[in-house]
């Protein structure tokens, strides 16, 4: 064994096209997939659980994994809209909100009223023209436009096929109302920074692994970690062949487990 593995003392791994694909009637585990996770727990590696969903809140996501017969619970969850909502809180911004219906509960508590901001994850069926063009025109309105990205996922893997992540619609609303967005999930280093701290663990001694070459890969080794692609979900041959970095270091690539 590697010295560097022998250090190992964190896991990092992403959920969804690593351990289920979603769809269908909530998801289907990917084999080995449950037995995986109890023998890592059983190891006594430190785990954390690292997902860009933003279709369900946390304590519903928690729950359909539990269904598929995971052993997992909402403190091992680090996600995109609990922190978002420590932002909006910390600068005081009031969010116009395109996010998945399933999803607007975590923002319970964040005052809606006269948006200063707008927030956006991924939506699925609520990505009409309608609701791309009123977000455009609260940020359009702004003398300075904040528009906040639970993520910057290209695509994701259902059972019935590839779907258009949250990345595209952000990059819309970029281009049109000439903003930059803040991402606050995978690959934002302070997505990754967080689950480490949440660990304890540092990011020399810590591997992410996950089935998106530039959001799980990528985004774990510029903190610093070790990253391992695996070959199930979103995974395609040809991503193999393109830096997890860009203009960072190309030197390391993302690993591929079989």
């Amino acid at each position: 064994m590697a010295a560097w593995a022998r250090a190992v003392r964190g896991l990092l791994l992403d959920v969804s096209g690593v351990l289920y694909d979603s769809g269908g009637d909530g998801g289907v585990p990917i084999a080995g997939s449950v037995e995986a996770v109890r023998r890592i727990k059983a190891s006594g590696l430190k785990l954390r659980f690292c997902t860009n969903e933003t279709q369900a809140t946390r304590e519903k996501f928690v729950k359909k994994l539990q269904g598929m017969g995971f052993d997992i619970s909402v403190d091992e969850v680090t996600a995109p809209a609990p922190a978002a909502c420590r932002i909006l809180k910390e600068r005081s911004l009031r969010p116009h909100l395109l996010v998945h219906n399933d999803l607007v509960p975590e923002f319970a508590e964040i005052d809606k009223a006269n948006p200063n901001c707008v927030v956006i994850g991924d939506a699925a069926e609520n990505f009409t023209y309608a609701n791309l063009n009123e977000a455009f025109r609260v940020l359009i309105g702004m003398e300075k436009p904040v528009l906040i990205s639970l993520g910057r996922g290209r695509y994701y893997k259902e059972t019935d096929g590839l779907k258009l992540d949250v990345g595209a619609y952000m990059k819309a609303l970029e281009y049109a109302c000439d903003v930059q967005a803040e991402v606050v999930g995978k690959p934002a280093k302070m997505f990754f920074e967080s689950a480490l701290a949440e660990m304890g663990v540092p990011p020399q001694q810590a591997i992410m692994i996950g089935d998106d070459i530039v959001n799980d890969v990528g985004g774990a080794q510029r903190c610093g970690m070790r990253a391992l692609q695996v070959r199930t979900g979103k995974y395609r041959s040809v991503e193999a062949l393109r830096p997890a970095l860009r203009g960072g270091n190309r030197g390391k690539r993302g690993s591929n487990c079989r």
